[in-house]
């Protein structure tokens, strides 16, 4: 599984990983029931922690996104497309609340925010 972990970035390697690998989840790059390298592999192979990884699969699999398998090492948890969709949704609305609330406290109208929110989304 390939990730791209940076320790120049202000997010924790933590972070890191469990951001990508439920975007590769969420995305349909991983499949259900697929496995994942075990928690040393990936340490070994990202030259990190393993209590790094390790934590990073206890956040996935809180989530619901990946299970573990007694023996058998982690697996991409089966989701419906709904359930996909119900949990980006509500990381989008995580990752928005606090630049909406600067905004609004900056002195930003909500039609501007729309327009700005319309704009990027051109862009993209």
């Amino acid at each position: 599984m390939f990730l791209n972990l940076t320790d120049l970035s202000a997010e924790p390697l933590q972070s890191q990983i469990v951001r990508q690998v439920r975007a590769k989840i969420l995305a349909g790059e991983l499949k259900a029931d697929g496995d994942l390298p075990s928690i040393r592999r990936l340490a070994r192979e990202q030259h990190i922690s393993v209590i790094t990884v390790q934590r990073a699969y206890e956040g996935l699999e809180r989530e619901g996104l990946i299970h573990s398998r007694r023996g058998k090492g982690f697996f991409v948890s089966k989701l419906s497309d709904l359930q996909k969709k119900s949990l980006a949704v509500e990381r989008l609305k995580e990752n928005l609340r606090s630049p909406i609330r600067a905004a609004l406290s900056e002195g930003l109208d909500k039609d501007e925010i729309y327009k700005i929110i319309e704009a990027l989304l051109r862009e993209n």
